[in-house]
């Protein structure tokens, strides 16, 4: 039986070997993490037998022998809840798996013959394949290290008369009495800043996506802290910054600025530091038909977020060295989920918006010479694609089963191949349906729309 430093070794001399890949799947909430790893886990399980991988190589040519799940290396992480998943998925009829609250990990083991034999020809091979997930609440936080109290302020948006402002209006009007001089009232304080993530919270169920602290979305053991009681300042000018800087540490602001300083430095930073500075890969996951079918104050929304959310990465390719004591993230794919929502003829159309969103990001990336693949995918396929004949000429639309368990034959409209202008939200008529996953036979691999392809581009040069 392995000791935690003869395991540490092994994955040491693995990484060394290029045998062993740590994987990050991530995206904001609700972009479909739960249902990605679950697919994913279940398409390699099934590997060699029933699973459609034709767009993965392995598994085309018969070289993919199948994947098990091992231990993975660090035992306080709970491991990702795999096993309830598919429990949701076989029920009758299927439900979507619970989404996860925290972090989560799973480690496993692929078995695969190499393109090229050996003498004897029946050598084996294996890949250490980690994967970690995130909640998409949490990830909000790493933009916040580019910031110091002051500039986080001025860049949160609460205000004006937009569909997001409303939502903070309470808070709003608590936080305009302030005078960022005042001596603090610690229960005051504590009021309004749960104000402050009510507005969050009813901004997240509103559909917006740029959303900070993230922690006040998914407080767990950090419930009812200090750490957890600041908020923006609106108002607060760049120009008065030395006058700021100067209040005593009893004032409102330097109050505010030492809890923002703590929450960097004790959440956000070991939070990096321990997770994200361990990829080697990396996939996003985009839910960009919600926010199109949201309309344009979240669509925008979302772009920003994940503007802000690229830029936190650390991405740049890796000499030996570096992957064994400095890994960096050396090959991305971002990928447009729930494509199974839209006809196939839009899929095309639903990639090029997907790097219309990310243009600046993707520029960067490739400047740094980061390979990058955008694709649409489904996990898990939720409907089946049909033709039907309206005035005598042939439609494509889609059949599924809403959430409520009615079967409904719908074309939920045309997706734009470049960022939307003022017309397409006036003439917009897409209609994004929420379905059950589709019924399968207990036991047959998940359904899917190029898992294959996201896993040739992730794992695929490691199985060659």
């Amino acid at each position: 039986m392995r000791t935690p430093l003869t395991r540490e070794l092994h994955d040491l001399l693995e990484r060394g070997r290029d045998r062993q890949l740590r994987l990050a799947v991530t995206g904001l909430s609700r972009s479909g993490k739960t249902a990605f790893l679950t697919s994913l886990v279940n398409q390699l399980r099934h590997a060699g037998l029933e699973a459609r991988l034709d767009l993965l190589p392995a598994a085309r040519e018969g070289r993919l022998l199948g994947a098990r799940r091992v231990q993975q290396q660090d035992l306080a992480v709970p491991r990702f809840p795999y096993d309830q998943a598919m429990l949701a998925l076989d029920d009758q009829p299927p439900r979507w798996p619970e989404p996860t609250r925290g972090i989560s990990e799973l480690r496993l083991a692929i078995r695969y013959r190499p393109a090229r034999r050996g003498l004897l020809g029946g050598e084996t091979r294996q890949l250490t394949l980690d994967l970690f997930d995130y909640p998409g609440e949490w990830l909000l936080d790493l933009p916040l290290l580019g910031h110091d109290y002051l500039s986080w302020s001025r860049a949160q948006r609460h205000d004006g008369g937009s569909e997001r402002a409303a939502l903070f209006a309470d808070w709003h009007r608590a936080v305009a009495a302030l005078d960022p001089a005042e001596e603090v009232d610690e229960a005051r304080l504590a009021e309004i800043a749960e104000l402050y993530a009510r507005g969050l919270r009813a901004a997240r169920e509103a559909g917006f996506a740029d959303l900070q602290p993230g922690r006040f979305l998914l407080p767990g053991e950090l419930e009812g802290a200090p750490v957890l009681q600041f908020f923006p300042l609106p108002g607060i000018r760049e120009a008065d910054r030395d006058e700021l800087a100067a209040l005593p540490a009893e004032s409102l602001y330097a109050t505010l600025a030492r809890r923002f300083r703590h929450y960097q430095q004790h959440i956000v930073k070991p939070f990096y530091r321990e997770h994200f500075r361990r990829f080697d890969r990396q996939i996003v996951l985009v839910d960009v038909l919600g926010a199109l079918n949201a309309g344009p104050e979240r669509f925008e929304d979302l772009s920003r977020a994940l503007t802000n959310l690229m830029q936190s990465f650390d991405y740049g390719r890796r000499s030996l060295l570096t992957r064994l004591f400095a890994p960096r993230i050396d090959r991305l794919a971002i990928a447009a989920t729930k494509a199974d929502h839209v006809t196939p003829e839009q899929h095309g159309r639903l990639v090029a918006l997907l790097e219309a969103l990310l243009a600046d990001p993707l520029k960067d990336l490739r400047f740094a010479d980061v390979p990058v693949r955008a694709l649409s995918l489904a996990a898990i396929r939720a409907t089946h694609s049909r033709e039907v004949s309206q005035q005598g000429r042939r439609t494509p639309a889609l059949r599924g089963t809403t959430l409520a368990g009615e079967s409904l034959l719908l074309f939920p409209g045309e997706v734009p191949d470049r960022l939307p202008g003022a017309d397409f939200w006036t003439r917009q008529g897409f209609d994004f349906t929420a379905f059950l996953p589709l019924p399968r036979e207990k036991g047959a691999p998940l359904p899917h729309i190029r898992m294959d392809a996201a896993l040739d581009w992730l794992i695929g040069d490691k199985l060659s």
